[in-house]
């Protein structure tokens, strides 16, 4: 009884995941160095593949947390406040990539960037029209939107399990379609990455984005698997709830892309 737990805080045991993830961290970032010195990939894919042993690990033991009750609700706003932060650092993340797209479009002439020649889009750039591919890859993002919010109200004003996953489900592939559809446009793209600006800019920002959804994909799978094995409750679903706000924050981040540079960022 010495050792009871009397308080609704998480005093968490000794844990080896955030030094494995820093070392892990540092290889792969390392090894990315050596590999555009010429070394190879080697040390980079090791080192990407310990990182994604530590995210899978560290994040079976919140989980494995959570089902053994140590998320109380005292805990659970705290994840929730990390949840935020963690968005904000997002926010700020892509803020960087539209400044730069800002930048360029409004004064396309200036002393970093005189290859532009005072015209946007660059001479020779043929834009994308915003109003075929990427209007419908928007409209498959928004509508995979709504499915994870039917997915999240089923389960917590309705307790309805099989709405949640049907949600989750149609969410997910919308997120997986819309990835094909980037990368078909992608393939089509009558600029490339180097050698202007307009092409960086594009690839940076919708590229990263991509790699967001990826992300969010994989994220909402995960919460699809632990559905089928009942673990999320009307009372307790953080990990739901924070795959859901992601999501959502990648449907922001898109439309946000879509109105500048493909609807503005066009001339």
């Amino acid at each position: 009884m010495a050792h009871a737990k009397n308080h609704d805080y998480h005093v968490l045991p000794p844990s080896i995941w955030p030094l494995m993830g820093a070392v892990a961290g540092f290889v792969m970032l390392f090894g990315a160095v050596l590999w555009m010195h010429g070394s190879g990939p080697w040390m980079g894919l090791i080192g990407f593949a310990g990182v994604l042993y530590v995210m899978y690990a560290w994040w079976s033991d919140v989980v494995h947390e959570s089902q053994v009750g140590d998320h109380t609700p005292v805990v659970r706003i705290g994840l929730r406040y990390g949840f935020i932060l963690f968005i904000m650092s997002e926010v700020m993340f892509f803020a960087a990539w539209f400044w730069t797209f800002f930048k360029h479009r409004l004064y396309p002439m200036g002393p970093q960037s005189p290859a532009v020649d005072g015209v946007w889009p660059p001479a020779g750039i043929e834009t994308f029209d915003p109003w075929h591919l990427p209007f419908i890859n928007t409209l498959i993002l928004l509508l995979s939107g709504c499915a994870a919010t039917w997915a999240h109200h089923a389960l917590v004003h309705e307790n309805n399990r099989r709405d949640l996953k049907n949600g989750l489900i149609l969410a997910i592939a919308l997120g997986i379609v819309f990835t094909f559809m980037q990368a078909y446009e992608y393939s089509h793209a009558a600029f490339g990455f180097a050698g202007n600006i307009y092409g960086a800019s594009f690839f940076m920002a919708t590229g990263f984005h991509g790699f967001h959804v990826i992300i969010g994909t994989i994220f909402l799978t995960v919460c699809l698997i632990r559905a089928y094995k009942g673990h999320f409750t009307p009372e307790k679903h953080v990990g739901l709830e924070a795959a859901i706000w992601y999501w959502h924050f990648v449907d922001v981040v898109w439309l946000f892309l879509f109105a500048t540079v493909y609807v503005w960022g066009q001339g």
